[in-house]
């Protein structure tokens, strides 16, 4: 995915003086960038630990502990923003939106990605399932995801434009249910916990052997293996500037939508 964000960067065919990764971990995306697009780029993370070992990078890179709702810079500095599979932990989403924007200096775009409401499905449904057939009721297991037809809302909100807002799937195959869980939640990996407040503290163990099952049966592939998939929103924003492209003024329009049936006799 952070491959995917920096391609994104490249399509803009101008160099980034000074760019921000919020939520930038172990430095996802820097890996992939270049000092030629971006020749600055500060990382903010609210893990200390992530951004002591993130990956090398050729770009000069700065390491901020802070968190995405109160991003401690001034107003119009950063040329770019960027933000890689970190923003589902935060609280208030729409405040981290309203900070990237303020960062942002004008005709600066700000380029992320999030998991989306379809993320491990497989998996949620498996675990309700086999909840409400051994406990009588279920209780969240995956924490809760933002679904497109608000991102692109909670965005104009904050104060982008010219949006764009597409969505993408990753399929990964696993041996089995266990495994998908020990890589969600295992440092070495994705370290990918249920952050909701009322999620329950422990799952008995005939429950798990059961959404195991359940999950085989339902979505196991012929090789033995089951998917888990992530879908991923990819969004871009920019924020106002004069020079930027406007709409033409309602009604200025010299061809009618009528005439496009005629258009064949025209040619």
């Amino acid at each position: 995915v952070g491959g995917r964000i920096a391609d994104r960067v490249f399509d803009i065919t101008r160099t980034f003086p000074l760019a921000l990764d919020v939520g930038s971990g172990r430095g996802y995306i820097a890996q992939h960038l270049t000092k030629e697009t971006i020749e600055k780029l500060i990382q903010v993370d609210i893990s200390e630990n992530a951004l002591k070992n993130a990956v090398h990078s050729e770009i000069p890179t700065v390491s901020v502990v802070a968190d995405e709702e109160f991003l401690p810079f001034k107003e119009d500095i950063f040329d770019l923003v960027i933000s890689s599979l970190s923003l589902h932990w935060v609280n208030d989403l729409p405040r981290a939106f309203r900070e990237i924007h303020q960062v942002l200096k004008p005709d600066g775009v700000f380029i992320g990605a999030m998991f989306g409401g379809d993320t491990l499905y497989e998996l949620r449904c498996s675990l309700q399932l086999a909840e409400l057939e051994r406990e009588g009721g279920f209780s969240p297991h995956v924490s809760p995801f933002t679904a497109v037809s608000d991102l692109g809302h909670l965005l104009s909100r904050a104060g982008f434009n010219t949006l764009t807002v597409d969505t993408d799937e990753i399929q990964v195959n696993y041996p089995g249910l266990f495994e998908v869980m020990e890589d969600l939640q295992g440092k070495c990996s994705m370290g990918e916990s249920n952050c909701s407040w009322n999620r329950k503290p422990l799952l008995h163990r005939e429950t798990m052997l059961a959404a195991a099952a359940i999950y085989r049966e339902m979505y196991g592939n012929s090789d033995g293996s089951v998917p888990a998939t992530f879908q991923i929103y990819y969004m871009i924003g920019w924020k106002f500037h004069e020079s930027q492209a406007r709409p033409a003024q309602r009604g200025s329009a010299t061809v009618s939508f009528g005439d496009l049936a005629k258009i064949d006799g025209l040619l």
